[in-house]
């Protein structure tokens, strides 16, 4: 029981982020018990269990049976008098490098160091020791956001501010903020750096209001030669907390400290946050970091398995991955973590068959994704040609061989069979499809053109 616990709490930690986990996540306990059917956990306090209920209950239930198929049911319950269950260390957790600091707990915000005498020292945020500009892996898709970040933490006047990161859920943006964080501190140790998400400032913010002490919550983040703030989204509609942020905001730019903001869209596309503010978050530097390519995700496996010197992944599961698991990076990242943990709990060697039996839910949600007609539009649009074409009985070759990447696309992208790819396909025998896909495989080797049409589709249908 103590082994999955750690399973789950670990998959917890890589898909929620680790800042979410560690704010809410972190603090459940699981309670010592004979039952393996009906798991207890406990929580410190009402508030957060009623929380963790109403947002992950679905979520926990789904990965205790993920890893114990005879799980009924997951209870969650506030601060019981018994003893949790000790929670061993996970395997499952990806491996950092041997020269870096086991991984700290993530605070969403980080209250003043005392210093000797007592007085108040440096805002130190707790950071992801991993997430650093030396473990991000880059890519034409987020090559701005990663030069503009560097030149923001560099040290010396600021070049610019604010810096406005904008890109999908999972693809980088908190990497880059905490990898900020680190680069300055390192040249300016006494600096006041605060990292935080936009709910954690209204929470905050909040709090203050109803202490009836907003003047030391805003002398607070007012005073932070650095301060960071992610997902700001999530203040979209709340107008009291914009109006602070927008003082905050100008204060910052106003003492020309340097200023972090992160979303998932730009700054124009925030539907319900006030124009001042997009107005001040555009005068600053606005880097959107692009869904990314299959070469990237590669790459971060690649990176990924390399922290993990005892851990053997086939190519062709390396592969098979990258190409399927397009959302996120850290969604990419979990099924790689998921496919190495269950292997590891279970003795079993990593190969294909069992890659895809791990993660039979995620590939076929993923794949989902995509529809034929879909990639007929996009394989159209990129030759400049007619989607009828296509379907069609011309066997020319500027329409044949656009036909024969649709179909090798379409097996790849989609879970439709032979013969239904076929029948879009003008009522092709499914022999037709078997054909074309290893036709395109075969070029794919030999070809440029090929090759790079692929590529170049491939990166438009799954971003």
């Amino acid at each position: 029981m103590a082994q999955a616990w750690a399973c789950v709490r670990a998959n917890l930690r890589l898909s929620a982020g680790a800042r979410l986990f560690d704010q809410w996540l972190a603090p459940i306990a699981l309670v010592d018990g004979e039952d393996v059917q009906d798991i207890r956990l406990t929580l410190p306090s009402a508030f957060m269990t009623t929380w963790v209920k109403s947002h992950y209950a679905d979520r926990l239930l789904h990965e205790f049976r993920a890893v114990l198929p005879g799980v009924r049911s997951v209870e969650i319950d506030t601060a019981p008098r018994v003893a949790p269950v000790q929670v061993i260390a996970a395997p499952v957790v990806e491996a950092a490098p041997a020269t870096a600091p086991a991984p700290a707990v993530v605070a969403p915000a980080a209250a003043p160091i005392r210093s000797q005498d007592g007085g108040e020292a440096a805002e130190r945020p707790a950071l992801d020791p991993r997430l650093t500009f030396d473990r991000f892996v880059v890519d034409p898709s987020n090559m701005v956001a990663l030069n503009a970040a560097r030149a923001l933490a560099q040290p010396g006047p600021v070049r610019f501010s604010p810096l406005f990161l904008h890109g999908g859920t999972g693809q980088g943006k908190t990497h880059l903020m905490n990898a900020i964080a680190h680069d300055f501190l390192a040249s300016h140790p006494n600096a006041r750096v605060m990292l935080m998400s936009a709910e954690r400032f209204m929470f905050e913010f909040v709090a203050a209001m109803r202490a009836r002490d907003t003047f030391a919550f805003k002398a607070r983040l007012r005073s932070c030669d650095l301060l960071l703030i992610d997902d700001l989204q999530f203040i979209a509609g709340k107008d009291a907390t914009q109006e602070e942020f927008f003082h905050t905001v100008n204060e910052i730019m106003a003492a020309g400290k340097r200023l972090v903001i992160a979303a998932d869209r730009a700054p124009q596309a925030l539907d319900g946050v006030e124009p001042r503010i997009l107005g001040r978050l555009s005068a600053g530097l606005v880097a959107d970091i692009r869904p990314s390519s299959p070469e990237l995700r590669h790459k971060v496996l690649m990176r990924r398995i390399a922290d993990m010197p005892d851990v053997k992944v086939p190519g062709e599961v390396i592969e098979m991955l990258a190409s399927r698991i397009t959302s996120s990076i850290r969604e990419l990242e979990g099924a790689l973590t998921r496919v190495t943990a269950y292997a590891m709990l279970t003795g079993e060697t990593i190969d294909m068959a069992f890659a895809q039996a791990t993660l039979g839910d995620m590939l076929r949600g993923a794949q989902r994704r995509v529809t034929i007609d879909q990639i007929q539009k996009a394989v159209a649009d990129h030759f400049e040609m007619k989607p009828l074409d296509l379907v069609s009985a011309r066997r020319a070759r500027a329409v044949a061989r656009p036909r024969q990447i649709a179909m090798y696309l379409a097996k790849r992208l989609t879970t439709r069979s032979l013969p239904e790819i076929g029948r879009k396909f003008g009522g092709r025998d499914h022999s037709t499809v078997i054909h074309a896909v290893r036709r395109i495989e075969e070029l794919r080797d030999t070809d440029r053109d090929v090759d790079g049409a692929v590529r170049v589709l491939l990166g438009q249908l799954e971003g």
